[in-house]
């Protein structure tokens, strides 16, 4: 019986294998592990292809009938915005296997850092808790980083083009890595060296309204003051190209330029609800 459990239940194997898998981060909702995927199961030399294994781990305070129905939903959830990204043109992880019953993802291995370690920024509130570090690389100038803004602005603008909302929209979870022959930049943000890859959207949804566009890009906007002071300019450029990219995408036709200046003002109306709610403590 035992071995047949392991046999339904592979991804979970894969993970207790430490000769294949290694955990690499911890947070309150999930555990990364850094592992490969055989591509062939019959041919012993195939190739491995490095991936990540995201494991939403069991809550013991949660009755474990609940428990199951969460995780199976924003598991599957999550892999349908990743597959509605990718089909939008958004640089993501893509999906390499998943295992919805146990809560876990097969996610192809983002060689590169958070966007968060090359700009220097601190910590962020409920970060995870790396287990592995690699060593420390140089930071961007200030050319670079308002390049690398573009690059969030144009995926940004995509990925809500797709109407895929993030959730949780911080510099930790977007990621440089080196540009590779397939990836599809517009003109005008080109970068020569690197690409943007937006990552864990294990708090997306998927809505038309500006206003919940307008919610995730003040999400963002409180990342950038809280973990990158004197950053004001950085998220700027990240709205000028936001701005300008969601209505090239929504066709430029007069009726559909309007696209971003709705999520503009619905941004407005959310910075003064916002203040007022800093106010009133």
């Amino acid at each position: 019986m035992a071995e047949a459990s392991v046999q339904m239940e592979p991804m979970l194997a894969l993970m207790a294998d430490e000769s294949r898998s290694q955990l690499i981060k911890q947070g309150a909702e999930a555990k990364i592990y850094a592992s490969s995927l055989i591509t062939s199961s019959t041919d012993a030399s195939a190739d491995k292809v490095a991936m990540l294994l995201k494991y939403r781990f069991p809550k013991t305070y949660r009755h474990p009938a609940l428990t199951a129905s969460i995780t199976a939903a924003r598991t599957t959830a999550e892999a349908r915005a990743l597959v509605r990204c990718m089909r939008a043109g958004v640089n993501t992880p893509k999906l390499l296997c998943a295992d919805e019953k146990h809560g876990v993802l097969g996610l192809e291995y983002i060689v590169g850092r958070s966007l968060r370690e090359a700009l220097g920024g601190g910590n962020e509130g409920g970060e995870e808790e790396a287990v592995s570090r690699e060593p420390p690389q140089p930071l961007l100038s200030d050319s670079e980083a308002l390049e690398a803004m573009g690059l969030v602005g144009e995926q940004l603008a995509r990925m809500h083009h797709a109407n895929v909302i993030h959730g949780d929209l911080t510099t930790s979870n977007m990621m440089l890595r080196a540009k590779l022959p397939g990836d599809d930049t517009r003109a005008g943000v080109a970068h020569q060296e690197q690409a943007l890859v937006m990552i864990d959207f294990g708090l997306s949804s998927t809505s038309a309204m500006a206003e919940d566009k307008a919610v995730d890009l003040y999400v963002l906007q409180r990342a950038f003051a809280s973990t990158h002071p004197n950053s004001e300019h950085l998220f700027a450029k990240i709205l000028d190209v936001y701005q300008e990219q969601l209505d090239t995408l929504e066709g430029g036709t007069k009726s559909k330029t309007k696209a971003s200046a709705e999520v503009m003002r619905k941004l407005d109306d959310v910075r003064q609800r916002g203040r007022k709610r800093s106010m009133v403590g």
